[in-house]
């Protein structure tokens, strides 16, 4: 019956229960199929439908943040075709312009909603348009970001028109909603003539009226604020200077109307907040704990079981080999910003509790935290999702790396992380941080690496390291034949060692010790024939496909060295020492062409002279939409087909 908004509104009152329960069927049918963000979306259904039964979208803009929580104003905006949620050529997991004139903020990065919802309703008082509202939804999660605050503070400054911010908040329990007086004191304080008799009292009593006309405003005053702090906790918003309405119990679909009308009919601009349930009405999902389903794999519907068991990760990797560390060295540290199991800090945090710090969806926090814990003698390690540590780059240029900061940056998924969309796709770290004086950066191959380079990370300490690997699961461990060994600081390369090398040792990680300095190893992993003209140098989770990419080229009689640099910054001399064999070098990484560890290599061969050809393979300098790790490679060029061609097609300029 509700194919869009004008449906939805004439929809009776009484079958909203209805429509309610058919949108949570639906979205546990299908997205148990596809996989996505369940929970999340299961605890906004009432508070959506609220919302566009209030509401003429896109006439008025609605502000989703984070956009994981889209899914049911998907549905009610028209899009029902969820069979190939988050997979290419399917609807995407967040709000989507491409898709819909009702979506607006496609950036799902948490706590710029409000921002955004801001310059809105500023912009259209400026053109015209100051009739059309402007409301942000924002998770209670996202209040944890800084910016959140920041817009906060100035919207209650600009005082700007007709913007309502609905807080989601889903993160705690709080006590039922206050009935009848909590309904009356919200419309009362949101009346426009309530506004006036307050006005008029602040301008006669206060500013006229002598002292006891400012005796019986301030008595006034006092207890009014002080009935509203006992009816709700809304004291802190109102000093702020907004306007507050709940809290609402957000799965009474007609106490969220009532509330989203009252804010509406105030004029300016209104906090409503709305108690949700995440994974509200789904019996495995309420009973699953802390998570609650927030993001799901394929599921069986019934049992709330996984279909495809998950397999060992690189952050369970990273995970079992920070215990070891932290049980070695007690000045190691966690830091995680609200993503405590997402990153692998579970097992850390349980054996150590006092040495685990989450500040929130807070990452600049978290990188100038980390400095300050590193100035006590602490080694941090923060463990992030690559593409959310972008907000944090001043912190850690101006924070880490000009204090020399002993901290350790992990980066869960870095590269391609496909299904998630544009916003999640972890591509921008190695550009961004070859900026940073001193910092170095690891890019592990496998597991045994992964364990390798986070020893020797965690004992640097005159400076940021970071490691980075991709999402999903691992691939085989992939040994080296031969390893090159040198000193950067001297400039001087050791000699080979004998292929295969053995398992890496044991470390005893002491604060302020230096096992390896960056750089000092180099693994050759692969040598095609007698005499190579193409040196491969495969960054981290690319060298099963530079491996693959050599092979392609010895079918034409095309001989190929592959190397693993394992330390990309600084550039390790044992790579530009390697290039000065070979007539071609090809990088090929899961990171920006432009700026990443490529044009790092290839300006490190041009300092020392030679006019060696360097072609980069990696990441154009785009977005890209949801579609899986495979397909993204393909259109980027980042196949091993692709390579072996790109290496073959720049020979015979060479040759």
């Amino acid at each position: 019956m509700v194919t869009g908004p004008a449906e939805l509104k004439q929809l009776s009152p009484g079958l909203i229960p209805d429509l309610a329960a058919d949108i949570r069927d639906f979205l546990v049918d299908k997205v148990s199929r596809s996989g996505g963000h369940l929970g999340p979306n299961l605890g906004v259904v009432e508070l959506t439908i609220a919302l566009h039964r209030v509401f003429d979208s896109p006439q008025d803009t609605l502000v989703f943040d984070t956009g994981h929580i889209s899914y049911v104003h998907k549905i009610l905006t028209g899009r029902r075709d969820f069979d190939h949620l988050r997979q290419e050529g399917g609807l995407s997991g967040y709000p989507s312009r491409a898709e819909s004139v009702h979506d607006v903020l496609e950036n799902t990065h948490a706590s710029a909603g409000l921002s955004w919802a801001a310059g809105i309703a500023a912009g259209r008082g400026l053109t015209g348009q100051s009739a059309r509202y402007t409301v942000a939804v924002v998770g209670d999660g996202a209040l944890t970001g800084g910016m959140s605050w920041e817009a906060l503070n100035n919207i209650a400054e600009a005082n700007q028109g007709r913007l309502i911010v609905v807080i989601n908040d889903n993160g705690r329990s709080y006590a039922p909603t206050i009935g009848g007086l909590a309904h009356h004191l919200s419309g009362l304080r949101t009346m426009p003539g309530y506004e006036q008799v307050l006005g008029w009292g602040k301008r006669h009593l206060r500013s006229h009226g002598g002292r006891f006309g400012r005796f019986i405003y301030g008595a006034l005053h006092a207890l009014k604020k002080g009935v509203k702090d006992v009816v709700a906790p809304q004291a802190m918003f109102e000093d702020l200077g907004l306007k507050y309405i709940g809290p609402v119990d957000g799965h009474d679909e007609p106490a969220v109307e009532r509330a989203l009308a009252q804010a509406k009919a105030f004029g300016g601009p209104v906090l409503v907040h709305v108690i949700t349930e995440k994974g509200r009405g789904y019996v495995h999902a309420e009973v699953h704990g802390l998570d609650r389903f927030h993001s799901v794999g394929r599921i069986h519907p019934e049992t709330g079981l996984a279909l495809e068991p998950s397999r060992f990760g690189w952050s369970s990797v990273f995970s079992d080999e920070l215990v070891r560390l932290g049980r070695v060295n007690p000045k190691i540290v966690g830091i995680t910003a609200a993503m405590l199991e997402p990153v692998g800090l579970v097992a850390f945090a349980a054996e150590f509790p006092d040495r685990v710090f989450d500040v929130g969806i807070a990452e600049q926090h978290a990188a100038a935290l980390a400095a300050g814990l590193a100035y006590t003698g602490l080694h941090p390690v923060v463990a992030v999702y690559a593409s959310f540590l972008n907000r944090a780059f001043d912190q850690i240029l101006m924070d880490c790396a000009l204090h020399q900061a002993g901290v350790t940056f992990v980066l869960d998924r870095a590269g391609i992380t496909g299904s998630d969309g544009p916003s999640h796709n972890g591509q921008w770290d190695m550009a961004l941080f070859r900026l940073v004086p001193g910092l170095r950066l690891a890019a592990p191959r496998d597991a045994q690496r992964l364990r390798e380079l986070l020893r020797e990370a965690v004992a640097f300490s005159r400076g940021p390291t970071v490691v980075r690997y991709p999402k999903g699961p691992l691939p085989p461990d992939i040994p080296a034949v031969e390893r090159v060994t040198g000193q950067v600081e001297s400039g001087q390369v050791g000699q080979h060692d004998a292929a295969p090398p053995a398992r890496s040792r044991a470390v005893q990680v002491q604060p302020g010790s230096v096992t390896q300095t960056a750089g000092q190893v180099v693994d050759v992993l692969a040598r095609t024939g007698p005499n190579p003209l193409v040196l491969l140098v495969a960054i981290g989770s690319e060298a099963q496909t530079a491996l693959e990419a050599a092979r392609l080229l010895a079918d034409r009689s095309v001989a190929a060295t592959v190397v693993d640099p394992r330390w990309v910054y600084p550039v390790p001399d044992q790579i530009v020492r390697l290039a000065a064999a070979h007539e071609l070098v090809v990088t090929v990484e899961d990171g920006m062409v432009s700026g990443g560890a490529g044009e790092a290599i290839a300006r490190a061969i041009a300092q020392q002279g030679m006019t060696l050809p360097v072609v980069t393979c990696g990441l154009p300098q785009r977005f890209f939409s949801h579609a899986s790790r495979e397909t993204i490679a393909q259109q980027a060029g980042l196949t091993a087909q692709a390579v072996a061609d790109a290496a073959a097609a720049a020979l015979p300029a060479v040759l």
